[in-house]
């Protein structure tokens, strides 16, 4: 265990999972709070957040609940809200109403933005100088339903189906790299999404070229069509790959999500939870809230003898400024 980081441990090592279970000498927390997305919207469930407005609204309950980092996607106001949006100055904004309502939350801004948007698009959300992004580690290919947006939504008059890439990329390697230059170049920490266990070649990739700087954050994204099945064994056998040192972070998408957010508590790792992901509380309720989710992982973590991370806390385990980035 590094004694300048010692947060960060290797999980995989037995003897010291062993101790840090006997002596419940866990790290803090991290919990992440995804409250809205690119392809769902209130179509799905109508307490999903999609104007800037709604999204720091839900923010601060959930940043008050104890989430210390937000992942954020802008949406497009011309689309209705349907869609995510690329426009630097609609990620400013955001990102300037979440930091008026939580003052040292770390904003975390998505380059995945919506299904079919052009590397050149997504790259456009770093211009609005998040702490930390996500950097997806290669494509998935997916098919799911668009529904229809009734009035007073707007955006999309009939059903859709999207049947492609997520995010679209055509050259993967090359394109992580181009991320990775442009993340390092503007002192945004990347947070590097692994799908499936072929990606880890395109992350060891990145840290051997020094284009990622340790402590590296990893988040695996499990119940994604296209990506490894959300079961307890193979989130175990993904987490055998990451590079060291490391923090690892689990989304569960849909029905996966309560069941891998609790492993990885268990397990001495982080979690990312919100509507982004899920927009149902339990089997036929929906959620009423991304603080709701988060309120149940703080229930859960210290059922479990984690404590839950402070904003600070966060911010020296992910290796960022301890003084929040100001959008003013």
């Amino acid at each position: 265990m590094s004694t300048k980081m010692p947060h960060i441990w290797d999980y995989r090592d037995i003897r010291e999972y062993l101790k840090r279970q006997a002596r419940a000498e866990w790290p803090p927390l991290i919990i992440t709070v995804a409250p809205t997305g690119g392809i769902q919207g209130k179509e799905s469930n109508p307490n999903l957040p999609e104007t800037p407005k709604e999204q720091a609204e839900e923010t601060c309950a959930a940043y008050q609940a104890g989430a210390s980092v937000v992942h954020l996607h802008a949406r497009s106001k011309e689309k209705g809200y349907a869609e995510s949006t690329s426009k630097p100055e609609d990620y400013r904004y955001l990102n300037r109403l979440i930091r008026d309502k939580c003052p040292d939350i770390v904003v975390a801004n998505t380059t995945g933005a919506s299904a079919g948007m052009s590397m050149e698009e997504r790259m456009k959300s770093l211009e609005a100088l998040p702490e930390i992004a996500s950097l997806n580690m290669g494509p998935s290919p997916v098919r799911f339903a668009l529904k229809k947006r009734l009035p007073p939504l707007a955006g999309r008059l009939e059903d859709v189906i999207y049947d492609g890439l997520a995010p679209s990329v055509l050259q993967p390697w090359k394109e992580t790299e181009f991320f990775a230059k442009a993340m390092l170049e503007k002192a945004v920490k990347p947070e590097l999404e692994v799908y499936n266990s072929g990606q880890f070649w395109l992350v060891h990739n990145l840290v051997e070229q020094g284009l990622v700087k340790p402590p590296y954050i990893v988040q695996l994204v499990m119940g994604f069509q296209g990506g490894t099945y959300p079961t307890p064994k193979n989130l175990l056998f993904l987490s055998e790959h990451a590079p060291m040192p490391c923090l690892l972070n689990v989304a569960g998408v849909g029905a996966a999500q309560l069941a891998l957010n609790t492993l990885s508590i268990m397990m001495g790792w982080h979690v990312r939870t919100g509507m982004e992901d899920n927009v149902y509380y339990r089997k036929g309720e929906m959620v009423k809230s991304n603080a709701e989710f988060v309120a149940r992982i703080v229930r859960i973590a210290k059922e479990l003898n984690r404590e839950v991370a402070t904003p600070q806390q966060t911010r020296e385990m992910l290796g960022i400024s301890k003084s929040p980035r100001r959008y003013d």
